[in-house]
Formats: structure tokens, C-alpha cells, sequence
């Protein structure tokens, strides 16, 4: 009788290993968070709200970290996190193609995954990766003046 108790609780654990839902992570952070708490836990990281570019209802909210060459924008909808998206602020074409070059393979490493490329010229590139609780696209746009980002979004 021990055993089958045993068998039943292992099974059981086993189950609810498997079958709770990954969720999609910034940086360590789980994105599952409720978004005042992600907020939260990003200012004590060293992030604080640009009030100047958040709107009044708190549904995009833009931080920044002294240091950084990027702004955080978040998105949330009833009180979730749906979408971060990182900004960089690079001076040449030559330095987000790089960049851009560094964070997919970073990318493909750390989830072990090759990317869905819809676009993929010198100036032009977009990585997109799966991930069991989100998506993560890295986009690189070459024009007048370099942009690139790297949006993570929810399931």
C-alpha cells in the first residue's frame, strides 16, 4: 500500500512539472508577473519611469537605466504585462548590425532554437524565436538612422 502511495504521489508531481504553463522570462524576470510588481522589480534593478514618454493610463510605460543604451517599453492590459520591448540608441549602421548579429546568436544559444527570418538583408534583418511562453523578434532597420529592438511578447 506504501508503494502505491509512493508511485501516486511521484506520479502526480510529475504531472504538475509537466503541465504548468513556461512562462516567458526578461532578463530572469518572469513576464507572468503582475505588471506593478515587474515595474518594481525593475526599479530595483535601477530602472526609473521616463514621465515624459508614458502615457497617462499607465498602458505604456517607458524606463530607462543610466548606463544603458536602450529604454524599456512596456504594455500591459488589465493590470498583465503583455510586451517589452527594448529601444537601443546606436550611432552607426555598422554597429547595429553587429549588435544585432551578437543578440540572435545569444538568442540561439540560450533557447536553442534557429529563428524564423522574415527578412534578412544587409539593412533589413528580423529574427523571430518561439519560446514555450512568448515570442522574442530582434529587428534591425538601416535607413537615415540605425534602429533596432528586441520585443519580447506573451502567449
Amino acid at each position: 500500500m506504501k508503494k502505491y502511495f509512493v508511485a501516486l504521489v511521484a506520479v502526480m508531481a510529475l504531472y504538475a512539472c509537466s503541465s504548468g504553463e513556461k512562462d516567458l522570462k526578461y532578463r530572469g524576470l518572469s513576464m507572468a508577473l503582475p505588471f506593478q510588481t515587474f515595474c518594481d522589480s525593475l526599479a530595483g534593478r535601477g530602472y526609473a519611469i521616463d514621465s515624459a514618454k508614458t502615457d497617462s493610463a499607465f498602458t505604456r510605460v517607458v524606463m530607462a537605466r543610466t548606463g544603458d543604451h536602450y529604454r524599456l517599453m512596456l504594455a500591459q492590459q488589465n493590470g498583465q504585462l503583455q510586451a517589452l520591448q527594448e529601444n537601443y540608441t546606436l550611432s552607426t549602421n555598422d554597429s547595429t548590425r553587429r549588435f544585432w548579429q551578437q543578440l540572435r546568436d545569444g538568442f540561439e544559444k540560450e533557447l536553442d532554437a534557429w529563428p524564423n527570418m522574415p527578412k534578412h538583408g544587409d539593412d533589413h534583418k528580423i529574427a523571430k524565436f518561439e519560446t514555450d511562453g512568448g515570442f522574442i523578434t530582434i529587428t534591425l532597420e538601416n535607413t537615415y538612422k540605425p534602429t533596432l529592438s528586441v520585443l519580447y511578447e506573451r502567449k
